[in-house]
């Protein structure tokens, strides 16, 4: 089968031979393409919705996997047992949901080797957690799709630390990578960041003096970083 472009750069994160738990699994695409392509032995599909798991179950009926994908109901990780697992993605929800599903249950999230974490928003609060929570990330990759930027994070347990606040925002492996998407990306940051000094301008507001002065060096950092690359 072939994947979306996003799909496609979550799996390709995923370790060889390895049981993971695609946590939210929406289409069940993930587990079956794994399965197929022998990358993991077993793999764990979890949806909160009933209605997704049964179109999921249904899928997978299709295919002659059913054996290899243990289909289940509930949030985050509640469905998973400690140690069950080796390798969890959650992708597709935003980043405060991500973390939140990782923080409620510490037992089971500091039993899984890998994780594989694609936020819709709020990947800086996620990043943020991660590296406050022993976490060393990997590897990260951009994927554009639909005119939206994606950003995959690849993560392991493991203790690191961050060298400029501004790697929150922009994941420095991204930086590292020469992500060929990373100049495109920044630009993108920086253009949002802009309208909303428009927007600012006029309000005289403590509040909103505030919140342009923080905007207005966030840009200042981006065009660091825009620079950095480009002299590379």
């Amino acid at each position: 089968m072939k994947l979306s472009n996003r799909l496609q750069a979550i799996a390709n994160f995923v370790p060889k031979n390895t049981i993971v738990g695609d946590i939210g699994t929406d289409h069940g695409y993930i587990p079956v393409y794994l399965i197929e392509n022998k990358i993991s032995k077993k793999v764990i599909a979890t949806d909160i919705s009933e209605n997704s798991l049964d179109k999921i179950i249904q899928y997978v009926k299709l295919t002659k996997y059913e054996k290899d994908i243990d289909i289940r109901l509930g949030d985050g990780l509640e469905t998973i047992k400690p140690f069950e697992i080796d390798t969890v993605i959650i992708a597709g929800m935003g980043g405060l949901l991500i973390r939140d599903i990782l923080d409620k249950d510490k037992e089971k999230r500091d039993s899984i080797t890998y994780f594989i974490l694609q936020p819709n928003i709020a990947t800086k609060e996620l990043r943020e957690y991660l590296y406050e929570n022993n976490f060393e990330i990997i590897d990260e990759k951009i994927i554009k799709e639909d005119k939206k930027f994606y950003e995959i994070i690849y993560a392991r347990k493991g203790k690191s630390y961050i060298a400029e606040d501004i790697y929150y925002e922009i994941g420095e492996k991204l930086i590292l990578n020469k992500d060929p998407l990373l100049k495109e990306f920044i630009n993108n940051k920086i253009e949002r960041a802009e309208k909303i000094l428009e927007e600012l301008e006029d309000k005289e507001t403590q509040k909103s003096m505030d919140r342009y002065k923080e905007v207005t060096e966030k840009i200042t950092k981006l065009k660091e970083v825009l620079q950095e690359i480009e002299g590379n």
